[in-house]
Parts: C-alpha cells; structure tokens; sequence
C-alpha cells in the first residue's frame, strides 16, 4: 500500500550510541524495528547478509526474493521495504559514509561496483562465497559487541575488507581502477547531482560549480563513466521519478512539481523518453510486479 510521505531514517533509529556504524542480527529484526516494513528513505549505507530467508525486500523499485543467499546492499536516498520473517537468519552493518572516509586508505565508496546505480541491489552467493564471507561478518560481530581499544579503527578495517571481497564476486576479473583527478571531479559531480537535480538540470550549472566549462565536464564524463553529464542528470531524475511512482500515491501531477518541471505533460514526455514506458504505465507495472 502506498503512502503520500516516506518516512526518513537517520542511524540513530536503529541505534542510540549515536555512532555512525552499527550491527545487527537479521533474526527478528522487523520486531525489534518495525517502521522498516514502511517504505522509508535512510541517509546512510547498509549491507544486509541474508543467510537464510524466505522473506521480501524491496529497494527502489527491485523487489528481492530469497531463494539462495544474498547480499542486499542499500544506499542512501534508496527507497526500501524490509518484511523478514522472525526465524531469517543473517547479519546487517549500517555506517556512514563519514565513517568509512576515515580510514587509512584512500578507496572510496563509488568505487565499488555494487555501489553504482545502474546495478542490481543484491548479490546472490554460491555456498563457497556464503561460508567466506560468514567469516568476515564474524570478526566484525565479535569486534562491534566488544570493548576494545582502537574499536572503530578496526572495524573501519574490516568494513572495507568486506566490500573488497564482496567486489571481487561482482567483478572477479576486474581491476581496482586507479584514482585520478577526472575521476574524483566526475564523482563531485554525481554528488552535486544528486542534492540539486530538481533546481537544477543544465550541466552549465555544474560546470560553474566545479570551476570547468560545460565541455569539459561532459569530456571528463565520457572517459570515465562512458555518459555525458546530460545523461547522468537525467539518469538521477528517472530514479527519483521510479521511486515515487513506486513508493508513493502523489498523483503525477504532484510528482512532476515535486521534481521540478513546470508542467505534467514535460514530465510525462521526459520519462517516457528515459524509459520507454508513461509514468502511469509504470506504475500500473510496478503495481502487479
């Protein structure tokens, strides 16, 4: 059932050490926290391991079922629906990504695969990979639940071990992609996206932003990502749209207004453009998927 609001999640709901890392079980964990079986937004990062399961999950428009072990990853700004019977079993790390900024490294979270928008929120896993990655989510459970000297520093650690592994079953033949300044400008980009596409969806904006000229952010962004700067805005307004179609009962109307077009009939062109589909057809879609 849908709903005219979608309720914020801050880590502090899970949590009241006001830290920006936190662990879980995954058994019973809709009672323990409820208000996840409501579509909700979260401003941080959470990995669910779901070992055993028979339960749904819905990020975005994706609706997840468990047939063999997954690794569910959940951004922020995503949408989702957690419903888990009380007898799943598994384990959830949520963190910021303030909190994986200061580690000793200098990866960052954009660089792992799973975290790109284009791909699939989840992972499916053999029972080799279940076993090996069982492991990590141990030491991490044992050092999280301990009071130890240096604690965060070494979860830190073992958080980015855990997505390094978890990248390596996404991309087992891929290389790390080195870090360059186009690369770290492309990445500012994707971010200013993504707190001023419904103000702003001219790349000139950008540009002036980023102190480059608009030719140079759209040469920049097909070396890197293979996308002018033109489709990764309009590439953040779909799934926004997606969302809100999916999530919420606004009409179209208020949909359009809440993304900033001047009319419905602009909205309704530019979606059916990114998409192939009307907003209401989608919607009538995601209704029955």
């Amino acid at each position: 059932m849908r709903s005219s609001t979608i309720l914020n999640c801050i880590l502090a709901d899970f949590s009241n050490n006001n830290s920006d890392i936190f662990y879980d079980s995954i058994k019973g964990f809709n009672a323990r926290y409820p208000f996840v079986e409501e579509s909700h937004k979260q401003d941080f990062y959470s990995i669910l391991f779901i070992d055993s399961c028979s339960g749904t999950l819905e990020v975005d428009h994706h609706k997840i079922y468990f047939n063999c072990p997954k690794v569910v990853i959940i951004q922020p700004n995503c949408i989702s629906k957690i419903n888990l019977p009380p007898q799943a079993t598994g384990q959830m790390i949520s963190f910021t990504e303030t909190f994986f900024s200061l580690r000793y490294n200098n990866n960052a979270l954009k660089d792992f695969s799973f975290f790109k928008k284009d791909n699939r929120p989840y992972i499916s896993l053999n029972t080799r990979q279940n076993e090996h990655l069982n492991t990590f989510f141990e030491l991490f459970a044992y050092e999280y639940n301990a009071v130890l000297k240096d604690k965060n520093k070494v979860l830190r650690s073992y958080l980015n071990i855990l997505l390094v592994q978890l990248d390596r079953i996404c991309n087992p033949d891929s290389l790390i992609k080195s870090h360059n300044t186009k690369s770290e400008k492309v990445k500012e980009f994707e971010k200013l996206v993504e707190l001023h596409f419904r103000e702003n969806k001219l790349p000139s904006f950008y540009a002036e932003k980023l102190h480059v000229t608009t030719n140079y952010l759209n040469k920049i962004c097909k070396s890197e990502v293979r996308k002018t700067a033109g489709d990764i805005i309009r590439k953040q307004i779909t799934i926004e749209a997606q969302r809100l179609l999916h999530y919420t009962n606004l009409t179209i109307n208020q949909i359009a207004y809440d993304l900033g077009f001047e009319n419905v009939s602009y909205f309704s062109t530019f979606f059916k453009k990114q998409t192939m589909v009307t907003p209401e057809q989608f919607r009538k879609k995601e209704s029955y998927s």
